[in-house]
């Protein structure tokens, strides 16, 4: 029973946390989520932190992993076309199909240089994951200590306070009306 609680309780997190993303990308601000989806703005702040963390990961995983892979594989195939290219030009009798077949070997020359000078623009990514993530790493180091310092506030805490402001606000409106 407690174990279904807890997958129900995912669930309904990750729902949240995807009508959150849905709803930022429409533009909406966090109080607007908040008001929207009637939950606490500490609620919404700590999703779409969590939403950015997850979004990093999955940009260093890509760029780690199947971004040189991926690299590979179009310099091998566009290897095999060109090969392909010269032998069909060679092995034929037809000049039209001739002049078609070092075209196709010329752009795939044209595209193979475009990856290999950008090789430098994946070396670049590549290097900047790991770097963004020892700054990221020595700035959070630096934020905990002034956190420490900071007393620690509750979602209801920081909700009734929102609140209250936002009946000063209103409060000082009326009387800016009179």
């Amino acid at each position: 029973m407690e174990q279904q609680n807890q997958h129900q309780e995912q669930h309904q997190v990750e729902w949240r946390r995807d009508k959150i993303q849905e709803l930022c990308s429409k533009g909406y601000s966090q109080r607007e989520i908040s008001q929207t989806l009637q939950v606490g703005l500490a609620t919404v702040n700590r999703d779409i932190s969590y939403l950015r963390s997850q979004a990093k990961t999955s940009i260093k995983k890509y760029i780690d992993e199947r971004l040189p892979e991926e690299y590979e594989k179009c310099l091998a195939g566009l290897n095999a076309i060109t090969k392909e290219a010269w032998n069909t030009s060679h092995n034929t009798e037809y000049r039209r199909e001739k002049i078609q077949a070092l075209s196709l070997a010329k752009e795939c020359y044209s595209m193979k240089l475009d990856l290999l000078t950008n090789a430098t623009v994946v070396d670049d990514a590549i290097r900047f994951v790991p770097q963004k993530s020892k700054e990221k790493t020595l700035d959070n180091g630096k934020e905990d200590e002034k956190e420490s310092s900071k007393p620690d506030y509750s979602e209801d805490e920081q909700l009734e306070e929102e609140e209250q402001e936002d009946g000063s606000d209103q409060n000082n409106n009326s009387n800016n009306d009179k």
